[in-house]
């Protein structure tokens, strides 16, 4: 079965945005904190009808940005072992003093 990286790009894309701009409007401060994102950039996904969700869905190129650049980070998600509530809430520490996107 051949895989279409594009088209499962695009259905990330239109999955992420929905999902960022659901949160957005639930809550701003922690949908801001779990994106990663400004308030620029949540201003900008909160305010987009759903047309211009499907333009930008439409791209090729991802535009969410994945938090995996930092290995300890990894391995505290990763870790499932007994102490794995005390991990997550250490990556989520360590998260937050990650810097947000805004738009330049």
């Amino acid at each position: 079965m051949k895989m279409d990286i594009g088209n499962e790009i695009r259905e990330l894309n239109l999955s992420y945005l929905m999902l960022a701009q659901q949160m957005i409007m639930a809550d701003k401060a922690g949908a801001m904190f779990k994106l990663g994102v400004g308030e620029d950039v949540a201003e900008v996904i909160e305010n987009l009808s759903p047309a211009q969700i499907l333009r930008m869905a439409s791209s090729d190129m991802l535009l969410c940005r994945f938090r995996f650049d930092d290995t300890l980070l990894l391995n505290l998600l990763g870790n499932h072992g007994s102490e794995g509530v005390v991990s997550r809430i250490h990556a989520t520490i360590l998260a937050a003093s990650k810097p947000v996107e805004h738009l330049s």
